[in-house]
């Protein structure tokens, strides 16, 4: 007779798993208390060192995106990719975020072109990590510069991503499901998806709470609602992952893989905050 693992994993259920505690949580916690204080120190303190994390943090995922996308090495398309990067986080810093994005776009245009050249056998895939690594970097280089509310948003944004991460593991894990993206990533379910947004949204309203937002229940909205889009970013890098084959974009962290696999969901989540905040014409922790 099938097990009950056996038969949820045939309706498209993950089975929930005890022993969680112990292993892949234990050290998701673990490594976000060992970096993460430096990281929120440099958050908070801005400056020449947030810049510098920023451009180490964008470069290593460049690297690994090309790389993954490379057959494991970096061509001459990859090269353009970590090029067109930096370009883009210069510029942002140096004129303005529109010239950042322009930067981007240009640099995806020649990204492809050199991957042509090069004889890539899937150019696209390779143009696409300008996009996903340059918006978020400018976004976050751009958030931060606000005098007033750059760092509140930024240490909230971050908060968010991490809260995310850890919620939608621990709830799903704990909990199993129906598969949230089977084809994709066959471990995500809908309980983790709900586990995330629930903590993102905690988080929302503590901030509000904090600052002295105008309505921090809406924060909690806002939260929930970052929490979806930091999962689309997930879900995505997973694309790309799943279609090249590799489980791990990198081996910088370990038991972790690289900070593509651990930062993607600031791929998304940034640019919307950064987008949001343009529409809005202030930070997102000042709505209405």
């Amino acid at each position: 007779m099938p097990s009950a693992s056996m038969a949820g994993a045939k309706e498209g259920m993950v089975p929930p798993k005890a022993e969680w505690l112990e292993s892949s949580l234990v050290r998701r916690i673990l490594s976000a208390l060992v970096l993460g204080p430096p990281v929120l120190a440099i958050v908070w303190y801005g400056g020449a060192l947030y810049y510098l994390l920023i451009l180490l943090v964008a470069v290593q995922m460049a690297y690994e995106w090309s790389r993954m996308c490379g057959s494991g090495t970096v061509g001459p398309g990859g090269r353009v990719v970590i090029g067109a990067v930096l370009v883009a986080m210069a510029m942002t810093s140096w004129l303005d975020l529109s010239w950042g994005v322009v930067a981007v776009l240009a640099g995806s245009l020649v990204a492809y072109i050199g991957a042509r050249i090069e004889g890539a056998a899937e150019p696209r895939w390779l143009t696409l990590g300008v996009l996903a690594v340059g918006a978020p970097a400018i976004a976050l280089l751009w958030l931060r510069a606000d005098l007033d509310q750059g760092r509140a948003i930024c240490l909230w944004l971050v908060l968010t991503v991490w809260a995310t991460d850890i919620g939608a593991y621990a709830v799903g894990r704990s909990i199993g499901g129906p598969r949230l993206a089977p084809r994709i990533s066959p471990n995500k379910t809908w309980a983790g998806l709900a586990g995330g947004m629930v903590a993102a949204a905690l988080v929302g309203w503590s901030a509000g709470e904090i600052v002295g937002s105008p309505s921090p229940a809406l924060l909690l909205f806002v939260g929930a609602g970052l929490a979806v889009v930091a999962q689309l970013g997930d879900l995505s890098k997973s694309v790309v992952k799943r279609h090249f084959g590799v489980k791990d974009a990198g081996q910088l962290i370990p038991g972790h893989g690289g900070l593509l696999d651990r930062a993607d969901g600031f791929i998304t989540a940034a640019p919307a905050v950064a987008v949001l905040s343009l529409i809005a014409g202030r930070s997102l922790l000042q709505w209405p």
